[in-house]
């Protein structure tokens, strides 16, 4: 059985998240989904499509690796959620995210970027109330401002991408970064609530929060979010 590198303890079930772009009048926009407010881990929220590996996905999947598997559901969960065919050779790997223990739905969850595909938008009703193509900036400063809400994931993914002027920017930048790893745990800091990540000082003890070393946190207390990326 695979394990979390840090506790020892059994990686969580796996899922697929699926960024998809395409360039607009001023820069590129990305897809978000409004989650249903009455139900669900992420009521309310807006994310990117995508979802856990359905026994589906394990169909004749005899030789695949967990990233190929999630590659199969990220492809389904974008047909499922918007209508939208996508075809796996379109897919950039950028991350993998790991919840805190505790979180109310924890899933291994492996990022991919992908150029939009043709084609008119239909939303599963069960899975999303609304969409948006948005600016990730935009999508930020509506955060920022209290009227968008939005989970660390999609906060972090979004600042990754703001700064970009084309899809292929941000697609070749993605490339030549590699895969980011982000393994999390709610704490506190000086500032308030915050997530810290693997490669912080304080990612196994709040205590250390201050202490000298390398940082990767998000300061969620307040509005607006500050990530602070600082490592050695």
């Amino acid at each position: 059985m695979m394990r979390d590198q840090t506790d020892g303890t059994p990686v969580p079930p796996v899922a697929a998240t699926v960024v998809l772009l395409r360039d607009g009048e001023s820069g590129p926009e990305v897809l978000l989904l409004e989650r249903p407010h009455d139900r669900g881990s992420f009521a309310g929220a807006w994310v990117f499509p995508g979802g856990g590996v359905d026994p589906e996905d394990l169909v004749d999947a005899a030789g695949l690796d967990e990233v190929q598997v999630a590659e199969r559901a990220a492809v389904r969960e974008v047909q499922e959620e918007t209508g939208l065919d996508l075809t796996p050779g379109s897919l950039m790997l950028t991350a993998c995210w790991i919840p805190p223990a505790g979180a109310p739905k924890r899933l291994r969850t492996w990022f991919y970027w992908a150029p939009a595909p043709a084609g008119t938008i239909t939303l599963a009703p069960e899975e999303a109330v609304d969409y948006a193509w948005i600016r990730p900036h935009a999508a930020l400063e509506l955060h920022a401002g209290g009227t968008l809400r939005l989970v660390p994931p999609t906060w972090v993914t979004l600042n990754a991408l703001a700064d970009h002027l084309s899809v292929d920017a941000a697609l070749r930048q993605a490339s030549e970064g590699g895969l980011a790893h982000f393994e999390s745990r709610f704490g506190q800091s000086a500032n308030g609530s915050v997530v810290f990540w693997s490669d912080d000082v304080a990612f196994l003890d709040d205590a250390q929060s201050e202490a000298d070393g390398p940082r990767h946190r998000l300061e969620i207390g307040v509005l607006p979010w500050v990530y602070i990326c600082a490592l050695e």
